[in-house]
């Protein structure tokens, strides 16, 4: 890496953490305002300011189950060591929340670093409701592997919602990277299938793949779903690579159904959290990395193609703690 490379990387990762604190800070200033009323006049941690605790955790969309797990660690952690003080809170917190979540050994980076290096595309078949920021997501994330030097191809395969098909042509010309579509009401695995076959003609190093949102019911998304794997896999016998569910932040708990529905309708191995800049519900990546066992791999805190940022656990707690 040479000199301007260096700077420029450290310049890029000094943007995006004012991004990540600057889009958390609806959340922060909720819970730590709070929180510093629970704990005004006391010493030590007791039952009472657990209790409160508590309740700031799931107003803040954390999650019940989730919830319980950290008021239990911590009370484990105060029985332990006798004398624990309300000082001391904010860091036992901090610990315990960057242990509950899905650490990304093989996340993000990975992707970025190795994608195409086995000679074929990586594909990634992207799910969620409509309105959680799908198509946006798609196309920061063509952004994000364009400007590492990554060959990307689209597939508009989300052919029931009129918009779905024009808008990931919009972020195709705006990105430059080639978008493979049929049109509206057109058969969404045709899609599929001609994205990762042009993926493959072209040599690209990813493609990402657009789906409905929206079906019926469960059974036909299940079956879509399945229907476009298939196709994708006689051109590419492992795809797709990576099942990426994308959420809106911003929704909190209808957040946390939607990642059920999802991942008992196909194999989610993969999350990306919206919308995290309006909302005082920063807690939900916490409750559903946790709960549902699934890496968080990226997030969105802001309108601008590169505010989708690759998830980091540490930096994330340590954003969400920094006052």
């Amino acid at each position: 890496m040479g000199l301007f490379d260096f700077f420029k990387k450290d310049k890029e990762s000094t943007t995006q953490q004012a991004s990540l604190d600057a889009g958390l800070e609806k959340t922060k200033a909720n819970f730590f305002e709070q929180l510093s009323k629970a704990v005004v006049g006391k010493n030590t941690v007791d039952e009472a300011v657990l209790d409160d605790l508590e309740g700031l955790l799931v107003h803040a969309d954390v999650g019940i189950e989730t919830t319980v797990k950290v008021i239990d660690r911590i009370e484990a952690r105060v029985a332990r060591d006798k004398y624990v003080s309300t000082g001391e809170l904010d860091r036992i917190l901090r610990e315990e929340i960057a242990a509950l979540l899905e650490d990304n050994n093989s996340g993000s980076m990975a992707v970025l670093d190795s994608a195409g290096s086995s000679g074929q595309p990586y594909v990634i078949m992207v799910v969620g409701v409509n309105g959680v920021g799908k198509t946006t997501t798609i196309g920061k994330l063509a952004h994000r592997f364009h400007a590492a030097g990554k060959k990307v191809v689209l597939g508009a395969a989300d052919t029931f919602r009129a918009a779905a098909v024009d808008q990931l042509i919009i972020w195709g010309e705006r990105v430059g990277v080639p978008v493979v579509s049929h049109g509206m009401n057109t058969d969404p695995a045709s899609v599929a299938y001609d994205a990762v076959r042009k993926g493959v003609e072209l040599g690209a190093d990813v493609v990402i793949i657009d789906t409905a949102g929206r079906l019926h019911n469960k059974v036909n998304l299940m079956n879509e779903l399945s229907k476009i794997k298939r196709v994708m896999q006689k051109v590419i016998p492992d795809a797709p690579h990576e099942v990426l569910l994308v959420l809106d932040g911003s929704t909190g708990q209808n957040a946390f159904l939607q990642a059920k529905e999802f991942t008992k309708a196909t194999e989610v191995t993969a999350l990306a959290i919206t919308k995290l800049d309006g909302t005082a519900r920063g807690g939900v990546v916490i409750g559903i990395s946790d709960q549902f066992s699934i890496p968080v791999r990226y997030i969105g805190v802001g309108e601008k193609m590169t505010d989708l940022q690759l998830f980091d656990r540490h930096t994330f707690v340590n954003s969400l703690f920094k006052k």
